[in-house]
């Protein structure tokens, strides 16, 4: 078979539950699972379970779908061990362990112990009580808080700010190149990546794979955050982008308003701005992963996705320019019938929903620091 076939039939790769456990049998030797139900997780990297055993204990599986996602745990393993007790000790959430490993063609895949707490869908989190947004920011800012030594030292990636922004602008080239993102959602991008006041933040430990999948909730609490696999030093707007796809504005407002209390140091302005333009461009990395794996079902539906953003926000401008129009006539002037929204605001078009959050630009969100503007 040729490399790349070979390469292709690795990465379609699903196990079942039941697959699942019998792999877990093999990484925890004496590990003698008696139930096993299928676990949240992001169905394009990884295939998870949960299991069970006869002493009530709980375990979790995550299996690798292909060579980038078996990398990405044996990252995780890695940051996991620089996670030491003490430093575990001063967090408000638990952590995983990992329990054992086992290496089957060539992809590395991880049983841990099972963590206290339950996934809750994103619609489940934002129309939760005061208490569990309060929590959420929380928990975002003690992950935002964690000392970059832990990030330098597991030799993890480290970006400042502008060297993140230009990262960013050679993502958006390589989405460009698929000629399958609308023009409008192009130079929305564009303009806000090159806009360097956007980009102006002091970088922090980023857990860079957040979103509710990732979240142990046990009633009102954040028990447990998992996913560790893309730690690194860059913006903390990555870690709100997938708020945004919540369209709940009261929900993201009290979280980012504990989030920016529980920091206790100077707001960053444009963060609600940048996590929008995250949560938009999220959808473009979607689709550039999908061809990537030759995944024709998926990269379909992110191009149906892009299509329905750009439509979105076609008909939010057109109806900004004519109520702009509307307003010079009022005036008399003859004046701003070309006028635009404000720089700072208008917000954002509703985003549609992928496994990852998406984001927005240069006239984007209407959530700034926790508060909404009109």
């Amino acid at each position: 078979m040729p490399a790349a076939a070979q390469r292709a039939s690795v990465e379609k790769v699903k196990r079942t539950p039941l697959e699942l456990a019998a792999i877990a049998t093999a990484a925890v030797p004496g590990l003698q699972p008696t139930a096993v139900a299928a676990s949240p997780d992001d169905a394009t990297d990884f295939d998870a379970a949960l299991l069970e055993t006869a002493d009530g204990r709980a375990w979790r599986i995550r299996c690798p779908r292909g060579t980038e996602a078996s990398a990405r745990l044996e990252t995780e393993m890695t940051v996991l061990r620089a996670f030491d007790p003490a430093v575990r000790a001063e967090l408000p959430f638990q952590m995983p362990a990992v329990a054992g490993t086992v290496r089957m063609d060539g992809l590395t895949t991880c049983v841990y112990t099972n963590l206290t707490g339950t996934v809750r869908d994103l619609d489940a989190l934002a129309s939760g009580s005061d208490r569990l947004a309060r929590e959420i920011g929380g928990t975002l800012a003690a992950i935002h808080g964690l000392p970059q030594e832990l990030v330098d030292s597991a030799d993890l990636p480290s970006y400042t700010a502008n060297g993140f922004r230009q990262r960013r602008l050679n993502e958006l080239d390589q989405a460009a190149t698929t000629g399958k993102i609308p023009a409008v959602l192009l130079r929305r991008w564009e303009q806000a990546m090159e806009d360097v006041t956007l980009w102006r933040f002091n970088p922090t430990v980023v857990h860079g794979d957040l979103h509710e999948d990732n979240l142990l909730i046990d009633d009102d609490r954040v028990t447990a955050v998992t996913g560790w696999t893309d730690l690194r030093i860059g913006d903390p707007a990555d870690d709100i982008a997938w708020l945004v796809g919540s369209n709940e504005p009261k929900f993201i407002d009290a979280v980012l308003a504990a989030y920016h209390e529980a920091r206790k140091e100077p707001v960053d302005p444009q963060l609600a701005r940048r996590a929008a333009l995250a949560a938009e461009f999220a959808l473009a990395q979607y689709l550039v992963k999908a061809l990537a794996l030759g995944d024709q079902e998926v990269a379909r539906d992110a191009e149906a996705m892009l299509a329905e953003l750009a439509a979105d926000i076609e008909a939010s401008e057109a109806a900004e320019a004519e109520s702009a129009r509307a307003a010079a006539a009022d005036d008399g002037s003859g004046e701003g019938t070309e006028a635009s929204a404000p720089e700072n605001g208008r917000p954002a078009a509703e985003i549609p929903r992928t496994a990852d959050p998406a984001p927005a630009t240069d006239a984007l969100p209407l959530i700034t620091d926790g508060r909404r503007e009109d």
